[in-house]
């Protein structure tokens, strides 16, 4: 299932990688691990943040896609579902509304 995986940085120890040098190869070698779809980083509530598009097989996949951030840089981890509007179109939203009207 594809999912949204929004990552909050904290500023430590974020901002020590980032003056030692380490932040980049960290971030390359979890980048590279876990093979999100597509990469986003921003600023999420005043953060340092980033947004993935990830596939999740089954639910033991957060702890292999999550893990890596808790544990080098001290992250939240949120996973959204995502929907293509293919997939919304499946949701049968008509029939639905006819149930729960």
């Amino acid at each position: 299932m594809r999912m949204l995986m929004h990552i909050k940085l904290p500023f430590e120890p974020f901002n020590s990688a980032v003056r030692d040098g380490s932040a980049g190869p960290k971030m390359q070698r979890i980048l590279e691990a876990i093979k999100p779809e597509a990469s986003y980083f921003s600023e999420q509530d005043g953060q340092r943040g980033g947004t993935l598009v990830v596939n999740l097989n089954e639910p033991a996949d957060v702890p292999r896609l999550a893990e890596p951030w808790f544990l080098t840089f001290n992250a939240e981890v949120q996973f959204r579902v995502a929907m293509t509007p293919e997939d919304l179109g499946r949701a049968n939203l008509e029939e639905l509304g006819k149930t729960w009207k």
